[in-house]
């Protein structure tokens, strides 16, 4: 083998057409050794005497794609220190293009300390047991793929509607999917699936994590996975657990074949990313990666006591992005997401994790610094999980400029309106236009709230309507795992029921919690499958079941056919109106348009204005409002104005129906219906109203009415 000094830069193995540079950071070790691995498994070591800004490396002209190979890193083992350095575990390369596979946890010991050592201290003594077997290998990859004309869809932010979906469980049973494409980048990447979503109207998908993923071995145990997964342990390579293809790298192709299928439907590929924790949990978990190349750097150990871990995350460890070297890893991987494989933008998990400084979240952190004036990052769309688990990290709002973030509190807001624990409708009307109150005074615009009703974390929109409490037993943690803060109700029945007043009650509670969602100022996020009624029997918590329980129900009886199509005339009426996704937020003000009418104006049941007292009533359950589209400040191709028509809502969250006096002459002659929660198979324009009319509105009820002159 041939043996050549290489570059420190780039980092990982990188093939350049004649051999392969192998790059690894690591600061406090003593020596490093790249090990290759032929097909039987044998190992060649080569030591790594070149070493440059902590990186260390060489250049082996003789290595080609679809090599196997990791490392062993030698140092001090001093774990009181900080340090677990430890050559008989082999460790894979956090740039890894390409990993091989899953960890083979009965193949050997992966722990850095002996298997059978117990008590509290056990993890002080090193292990020598050699793990090589158990551990997948990097594999060095040919970087080269036709995209063509490829170009991202580039949908503007108040445009957008999301779609966040698991890879697998969207095609694992798709039956119009091919067999062995099911369940993988190939198989979301087919006409069938694209169909769906394209008949859906949605304009990204979110997809549940898929940088490589390392199962906890406690999961393994029980036959279980960490199917969600955020679980990572290589923030470069896409998992192979979802690639059609071989484990030579071929995933690579396939990952960038799905994006390439996407975008020609017009969609984008947003990526929910975890760079706040990795798969080798505490000072206990196993040595897979970062632990064994340089601890000390990549995770942020405690200041009084470095054997153990700031956890901010709940999960055993927080990635340490403080230090310069594990901030290049993030901002490499996300570059890299973005110009090799034409990702479109990021979900970043438990974000208020990775904007802590020594402590607290910090705006002004050098993660946020870099990435606003990162030509590349700077461009793509950013959505934050704006909380951590650590103390300050509930940070809803807080997030700067270029930033969107999931709304927790509109998620909850929306939800206690429709079960009617809400106190009055003054939230429920500051989330639906917008939640200026989080966003409006730091420069930001409606569309930096995601709104969503459900996530992939808790009940579906079926079960949350279907449940007052979570039913985990499938997890085997005795249904102690998940939140018992659900914010449900099962309308008198707890699960599946064949009583037929609850379940229209419960049909109709679903579409009224998608029609607020859709009709909301901000960015609708759609959990996939919510919208054809998929349940996961009441688990509010189903991130180790790679099973029917997560996976898509592609077989669809009456209702939830009815459910998929009242949701993709919402998305129609959403796209096609600009009035129901302004790029600005409402002023509350009289003079739009020929008019002069306000762009908003709340009423209630009598037709007058809502007044401060109405606001404050803790027991109003319905109110309407007025949308007037005539000049939406939102311009159009060549900078005009938008005109649009002007619509009024109304919503009931009652269990008595509510009577709404139209408003008076001038904001309109006569009101067509468009769409009703109570009828979603009545066309438009099945009841015509004129000004000053009485309406009734059904109890647990939305009419969205046009203005029709």
């Amino acid at each position: 083998m041939r043996v050549w000094p290489g570059n420190p830069f780039p980092l990982g193995a990188t093939w350049d057409g004649h051999g392969t540079n192998f790059s690894l950071f690591s600061e406090h070790a003593t020596g490093v050794e790249l090990c290759l691995f032929d097909g039987a498994g044998a190992e060649t070591r080569i030591p790594l005497t070149e070493r440059h800004a902590f990186n260390w490396h060489c250049y082996l002209p003789d290595v080609r794609p679809g090599q196997r190979y990791g490392y062993r890193v030698h140092g001090p083992w001093e774990p009181q220190r900080g340090h677990r350095f430890n050559p008989a575990k082999l460790l894979i390369d956090p740039y890894a293009k390409a990993i091989e596979g899953p960890v083979e946890w009965s193949a050997g010991n992966v722990l850095p300390y002996p298997a059978d050592a117990e008590g509290p201290d056990r993890d002080l003594v090193r292990d020598d047991e050699d793990d090589a077997a158990a551990i997948p290998k990097g594999v060095v990859i040919d970087q080269w793929f036709d995209w063509q004309d490829d170009r991202p869809p580039a949908t503007p932010w108040h445009e957008t509607v999301i779609y966040e979906v698991h890879v697998k469980g969207y095609t694992e049973r798709h039956p119009a999917v091919r067999e062995d494409l099911r369940g993988t980048y190939a198989g979301l990447a087919s006409d069938e699936a694209i169909a769906h979503l394209r008949s859906l109207g949605v304009t990204a998908v979110e997809l549940l994590p898929v940088h490589h993923i390392a199962d906890e071995e406690h999961l393994v145990r029980k036959g279980l996975t960490n199917y969600w997964g955020y679980s990572s342990i290589g923030y470069f390579a896409p998992h192979r657990g979802y690639a059609a293809t071989g484990a030579a790298g071929e995933g690579v192709r396939e990952f960038k074949g799905m994006v390439k299928a996407l975008h020609r439907a017009g969609i984008e590929v947003i990526l929910d990313v975890v760079y706040n924790h990795t798969a080798e949990g505490n000072h206990l978990g196993p040595m897979l990666s970062f632990k064994g190349i340089d601890n000390l750097s990549y995770y942020r150990c405690a200041p009084d006591d470095p054997r153990h871990y700031v956890d901010f995350t709940g999960t055993g460890n927080s990635l340490n992005p403080v230090n310069p070297s594990v901030l290049r890893l993030i901002m490499d991987s996300l570059r890299y997401w973005v110009t090799e494989m034409h990702v479109d933008g990021f979900r970043f998990d438990l974000a208020s994790a990775l904007a802590r400084e020594l402590w607290d979240v910090n705006k002004l952190s050098a993660f946020f610094d870099i990435i606003h004036q990162d030509p590349v990052l700077s461009q793509v769309k950013l959505i934050a999980e704006p909380w951590d688990v650590g103390p300050g990290g509930y940070q809803v709002g807080n997030f700067p400029v270029l930033w969107t973030e999931w709304n927790g509190i509109y998620r909850d807001e929306m939800r206690d309106f429709w079960r009617g624990h809400s106190d009055g409708v003054a939230e429920f009307a500051s989330r639906l236009t917008g939640s200026s109150d989080l966003y409006q005074s730091d420069g930001r615009r409606p569309f930096a709230s995601i709104n969503f009703i459900t996530a992939h974390d808790g009940f579906t929109l079926a079960d949350l309507v279907a449940y007052n409490g979570k039913h985990n037993e499938a997890n085997l943690e005795d249904n102690r795992d998940g939140t018992d803060d659900n914010r449900s109700w099962n309308h008198g029945v707890e699960g599946p029921t064949d009583d037929p007043a609850i379940l229209e009650l419960r049909r109709r509670q679903q579409r009224n919690l998608l029609a607020t969602l859709l009709l909301s100022q901000g960015v609708p996020m759609i959990v996939g499958g919510d919208e054809m009624g998929r349940t996961q029997g009441g688990n509010n918590n189903a991130y180790c079941q790679d099973n029917e329980i997560s996976w898509f129900d592609w077989d669809l009886d009456e209702p939830r056919l009815e459910l998929l199509e009242f949701t993709r005339r919402l998305i129609r009426l959403r796209r096609k109106h600009p009035v129901f996704h302004r790029r600005d937020f409402f002023g509350g003000h009289d003079g739009v348009g020929d008019s002069g009418l306000p762009d908003i104006r709340w009423f209630r049941g009598d037709g007058r204005e809502m007044s401060g007292r109405d606001w404050r009533d803790p027991e109003l359950r319905a109110l309407g409002v007025f949308l007037n589209g005539e000049e939406i400040p939102t311009p159009g191709p060549m900078g005009e104005p938008l005109v649009d028509d002007s619509f009024v809502l109304l919503f009931n969250a009652g269990h008595e129906p509510a009577a709404f006096r139209l408003p008076a002459r001038r904001y309109g002659n006569r009101w067509r219906q468009v769409l009703s929660t109570a009828e979603p198979a009545a066309p438009e324009g099945a009841r015509n109203w004129p000004a000053r009319a009485d309406v009734e509105v059904p109890s647990r009820a939305v009419l969205v009415l046009r203005r029709s002159w």
